[in-house]
């Protein structure tokens, strides 16, 4: 693959969005896992296939793992989301938002009514606080960079119109 592919490539939007959802899944999905294994919070890595597997597995290394290849397919999904509705949100607080209104939607709705953990008033205060954390910091995670992409373009071009070499600003 040339540069030119590549660039054109890293300019699609849908193509660009899966690639941060990959990576926003890999990276916030081994985050997960540490603050599991340190006791930050009381939910598995797997919390979310709770409904289709056995507690028993999802705390073995093989749940782990499930639970993070879930999370990296999630993440994907969330961004192309993001990309559909919000892409051309500018700055921080779009993601910032977008990462908070998912933990409402799973730890206040989702997850409590199909069994991937229990009601909020029944998990302990610092797995409420991380989980929040990780989520709010995985929305900003997505949502700027896919805003850096698509909004800062003009910032980008280096010649100005109608000019064939740079200019000072």
């Amino acid at each position: 693959m040339d540069m030119e592919q590549a660039a054109a490539l890293s300019s699609n939007k849908w193509f660009f969005s899966l690639y941060i959802g990959f990576y926003a899944g890999l990276i916030w999905g081994a985050v997960k896992m540490v603050e599991s294994l340190f006791h930050f919070s009381s939910l598995t890595p797997g919390f979310m296939v709770e409904p289709f597997f056995k507690s028993s597995f999802l705390v073995t290394w093989q749940g782990y793992l499930l639970g993070w290849c879930v999370f990296i397919v999630f993440s994907i999904a969330a961004s192309l989301l993001y990309a559909l509705l919000l892409a051309k949100s500018a700055g921080p607080w779009a993601g910032l938002g977008y990462g908070a209104i998912w933990w409402g939607l799973i730890f206040l709705l989702i997850g409590p009514l199909t069994g991937m953990m229990n009601w909020i008033a029944y998990l302990d205060l610092k797995t409420i606080l991380t989980e929040l954390c990780l989520f709010i910091l995985w929305g900003l995670f997505i949502g700027y960079s896919i805003a850096y992409e698509f909004n800062d373009e003009r910032e980008r071009e280096p010649f100005k119109k109608g000019r064939s070499s740079p200019q000072a600003e």
